[in-house]
């Protein structure tokens, strides 16, 4: 073999493994994930410790109903506040924010709704939240909030007793005691106690409540002799002054 064919020949080796070399390079460029498309889409809840109220596959099918589940879709192509109003359409959702992140993910931060109030009437059952509006009873709320009964309306229950739910939480003497409220009517609430053989409470309309309660708790602690022995039924704290005590015969 003559040394003009031995330089041919290692220049065709040569060729061929450029050739090969570059094909493996182009294959692999060719199947590797674009960085342009989404690798995956993450929700976080801001307060998920404290509750846990959405779920992912409840998100999942938001997206998936209306066709916008982005993974594997180019970024270019997203529209970020499509996801964010179908994330914001979850019954549990108080507000979400959607970005994407340097490495190709959909992030979605999600504040979830906080009851403040559950409200058990004869015909439903329902929750009005720290923004008041109306929210599912659903089992997963486990919030330990005041609890309403009896005759009760939505436009109350946002208002008159939700301010009053919202004092109790931060009142740490009550919030220890009162168990529930019972509605009789709109102005004639009820205050049911904790614990048994524990009077009734008549609070009557929800106006004045903080001082009714307050005089209600002077009473309590300072009881003297001419209480001791003596089981009231029932104390009416609605009048200035006075706190009236009835027992089971009159």
């Amino acid at each position: 073999m003559n040394r003009t064919t031995v330089i041919v020949l290692k220049t065709i080796g040569v060729v061929l493994t450029l050739t090969l070399l570059v094909s493996a390079f182009v294959w692999g460029y060719a199947m590797r994930p674009s960085s342009d498309t989404c690798q995956a889409i993450v929700y976080i809840l801001n307060d998920g410790k404290q509750r846990e109220y959405v779920f992912r596959n409840e998100l999942d099918a938001l997206l998936r109903a209306e066709d916008i589940n982005p993974v594997g879709r180019p970024i270019d192509k997203l529209s970020l506040q499509r996801i964010e109003n179908a994330v914001r359409r979850h019954p549990m959702v108080r507000s979400a924010e959607c970005y994407v992140t340097p490495w190709q993910e959909v992030r979605v931060n999600i504040n979830q709704r906080v009851p403040l109030l559950r409200v058990q009437t004869p015909t439903e059952t329902y929750l009005i939240d720290t923004d008041r509006r109306v929210m599912q009873a659903r089992a997963a709320v486990k919030d330990s909030v005041l609890r309403v009964t009896g005759f009760v309306g939505q436009q109350q229950a946002s208002t008159q007793l939700a301010d009053f739910a919202e004092w109790l939480q931060g009142d740490d003497y009550w919030k220890q005691r009162i168990d529930h409220l019972y509605m009789k009517s709109t102005q004639m609430a009820y205050v049911c106690l904790r614990g048994t053989n524990q009077p009734r409470i008549v609070l009557g309309s929800l106006n004045d409540y903080e001082r009714k309660l307050n005089k209600l708790r002077t009473f309590q602690e300072n009881s003297g002799p001419a209480t001791e022995g003596k089981h009231y039924e029932e104390l009416d704290i609605r009048f200035k002054g006075q706190i009236i005590g009835r027992t089971e015969n009159n």
